[in-house]
């Protein structure tokens, strides 16, 4: 306190920070990076472990005996859905009551703002069937669910007809203190929202759904299967949800712990743990895993049924089977027995998950990242963006330097008379910021509005449209600087341009501060390509290399990028025009994503972050 207090000491600190800025900067930079990959580095983690006294181990048996009998059922259910051409209701409802079940259905109608052509639907009508398992030892004022989708063709029937043995199986049971509720969707995420939706009472995302007939407890925890083989070789374990949420580490955990004990083989992001972290290839194997989580993340998306859940408070993951590992195999009466585990200690929970960690990183299943460990990487970057608008202020502050003519304080003689340099004026700082945003608003609001206008006059479909423009109007904001010029009167001066770069700095270094605290990882990766060029971009640098960097390290080439890499991490690598596709994919699924389910990834991107990104690229072409 004494060193800030002392006004020679502080301002001998300030010059000190000024005359080695860059340096610091630089070094930040590096530190943040080397910080971030270290985490995948086994010694620097921490071993999962149970938080939840409720959860954990006793000597009951995990039993399920009906597994062959579940993949009949599923495969009963997979001649009814072809026959009826969808969703078996029907068949469905009277199957559910069999087994002892209060069954209601749900039907909904959602219409796509444009087709989504990776799926070919556009006007969505479908029903939801559930069962209700009623406690028998309890008030019913709390519930579990336990949901499989009905997808098209052949896939998961096989956890259909898990679901319902398991339904069967826990009607034998007199132990249940929740309800258990059996959820079978239909078009997936789309019917997941509109069951939540009317579950809760809410509609947030505008869809036409009926209102629910049944209902249970509050929703503790849920479980979302996805099954679609009859030979299962491992169980990839789902966690990334909406925004980036993730469930209660301890739903994790759980999951790994009946692993462990009923010998089945598990994954996360489709990768098998390994043990010999000590090597290089061990080291690079976490590293690849956990930069899978950190791109699943960041895409705000949720990446199962589950994913939904959590906008609720209600601790969900999806459990995936696999069918790649031939030398192993589990079969489904195993696979039961785990769900039966699982169940039966969520069953015993007093109060919701909230012990453990909600904010993590998971190299492999059996260790974890803290948000203690992780934030100091992202913290390393934020403080570059602090440490250059403390600069700028200090030069701002001081006396202006002389010029080229040698008059002190910065006068300039014209024609015998004294001049005093002008400071730069609030228009020609609030402009670009205004223009900016409304580009922005443009690139948020265009797409969609334009895209009947854009099929009119051009050879596309809807979805092309919307892509298109979207492209278009990116593009176009390279033109900003020109337009801005136009609207101002004379040239910029040498301080508005560093007002100007200030502003910039303290609006990046709080975006992405309050975006990592959301979604660390989306905060990460975009600290990591804005930053460079946010703390060292001038009207004096070369313009052209400038100008070739800025946009190699803008958003929208970030994401291609990021699909990239994605793809090579899951070694399913693809050549640059199958890669440009999935780029443009990409665009249309987050565009439907936030109109659907709310995702803030897209809005984020074209409201406030490329506008910042203008505000830069303005300063590089600062008259």
């Amino acid at each position: 306190m004494g060193l800030l207090s002392d006004p020679n000491r502080r301002r001998a600190l300030t010059k000190l920070l000024t005359r080695l800025n860059a340096p610091i900067c630089v070094m930040c930079y590096l530190a943040g990076v080397a910080w971030f990959m270290g985490l995948a580095f086994e010694p620097f983690t921490l071993r999962t472990y149970m938080s939840e006294n409720a959860m954990g181990s006793t000597m009951v048996e995990e039993r399920f005996p009906a597994g062959e009998r579940a993949l009949a059922t599923g495969r009963e259910f997979a001649a009814h859905k072809k026959k009826v051409g969808g969703m078996p209701v029907d068949w469905l409802v009277k199957t559910m009551q069999s087994r002892g079940l209060e069954v209601f259905t749900q039907s909904f109608t959602r219409k796509l703002p444009f087709p989504d052509e990776n799926k070919e639907r556009y006007m969505v009508r479908g029903t939801n069937v559930y069962g209700i398992l009623r406690a028998p030892r309890a008030p019913r004022t709390e519930a579990l669910v336990l949901s499989a989708p009905c997808s098209e063709g052949n896939n998961n029937n096989q956890a259909v007809g898990l679901l319902l043995g398991l339904a069967q199986y826990f009607r034998s049971q007199i132990h249940w203190a929740k309800d258990i509720i059996f959820l079978v969707n239909e078009h997936d995420l789309i019917g997941m929202q509109a069951w939540l939706e009317g579950y809760h009472h809410t509609n947030t995302t505008g869809g036409d759904w009926s209102p629910l007939q049944g209902r249970g407890g509050s929703i503790q925890a849920a479980l979302s299967l996805e099954l679609s083989s009859d030979v299962i070789t491992s169980l990839d374990l789902v966690l990334e949800g909406l925004n980036g949420q993730l469930p209660n580490l301890d739903l994790a955990n759980l999951f790994y712990a009946f692993c462990q004990k009923i010998g089945v083989l598990c994954t996360i992001q489709g990768k098998l743990q390994r043990n010999d972290w000590d090597t290089t290839s061990g080291y690079s194997h976490a590293a690849q895993t956990m930069m899978l989580m950190v791109l699943k993340q960041a895409s705000g998306r949720p990446w199962g049924d589950h994913g939904l859940f959590l906008r609720y408070h209600i601790e969900a993951a999806s459990i995936r089977g696999i069918n790649s590992f031939r030398q192993y195999k589990t079969d489904t009466t195993t696979i039961g027995r785990l769900l039966e585990g699982m169940y039966r200690k969520l069953n015993n929970l007093l109060e919701r998950l909230h012990q453990s960690y909600f904010f993590y990183l998971m190299p492999s299943l059996s260790r974890f990242v803290s948000i203690g460990y992780y934030m100091p990487a992202f913290g390393l970057l934020a403080v570059i963006l602090l440490l250059r608008a403390l600069d700028l202020w200090v030069q701002l502050g001081a006396s202006p330097p002389g010029t080229e003519d040698g008059v002190a304080g910065g006068e300039q003689v014209s024609h015998g008379v004294v001049n005093k340099p002008s400071s730069p004026g609030v228009l020609s700082i609030l402009t670009p910021v205004v223009i900016s945003h409304m580009t922005g608003v443009a690139l948020y609001t265009l797409p969609i509005l334009s895209q009947e206008m854009a099929v009119q006059h051009f050879p596309v479909s809807e979805t092309e449209a919307v892509v298109l423009t979207a492209i278009a109007i990116y593009t176009a904001g390279l033109a900003l600087p020109h337009n801005t010029h136009r609207l101002l009167q004379g040239e910029g001066t040498e301080e508005g341009w560093r007002v100007l770069k200030l502003v910039a700095l303290l609006y990046l270094a709080v975006l992405l501060g309050c975006t990592a605290l959301i979604n660390f990882s989306l905060g990460f990766i975009l600290a990591l390509s804005l930053v460079p060029i946010a703390a060292f971009i001038t009207p004096h640098t070369p313009k052209a290399l400038s100008a070739a960097i800025m946009v190699l390290l803008s958003p929208g080439c970030t994401l291609l990028y990021c699909v990239f890499l994605f793809q090579e991490l899951q070694e399913t690598p693809v050549s640059l025009q199958d890669g440009w596709m999935l780029f443009l994919s990409v665009i249309s699924q987050g565009i439907l994503d936030h109109a659907l389910y709310g995702s803030l990834v897209y809005p984020l991107l074209a409201l406030l972050i490329y506008p910042c990104w203008l505000l830069l690229w303005n300063i590089l072409f600062w008259k």
